[in-house]
């Protein structure tokens, strides 16, 4: 009777020998799952670029149109104004 009360107490101070354990084995494993998640680009920050990119791509269309007009008020008989703004061509 009196081992099984004190089983639960001698084994109380290798909690903490176990848990150090634990974390040393799983160690190598979360940093090899940090390098990847380093390395590799998710959907959602892809997507996050791409939405920069084009907003970026609409603002400079944006002041070019606004810089054409400005100017073709200027010298309405300019020959880029008669032809009109063929808008933004994208450069990659």
């Amino acid at each position: 009777m009196r081992l099984k009360l004190l089983g639960p107490i001698l084994l109380l101070p290798l909690g903490g020998c176990i848990s150090t354990a634990t974390s040393i084995v799983k160690a190598p494993f979360q940093v090899a799952g940090k390098a990847v998640d380093w390395t590799t680009t998710s959907q959602e920050e892809s997507d996050r670029n791409y939405g920069r990119k084009m907003r970026k791509a609409e603002a400079r269309e944006g002041k070019e149109r606004r810089e054409f007009e400005k100017r073709c008020r200027k010298n309405p008989d300019d020959g880029d104004c008669r032809r009109g703004y063929d808008g933004f061509v994208a450069r990659d």
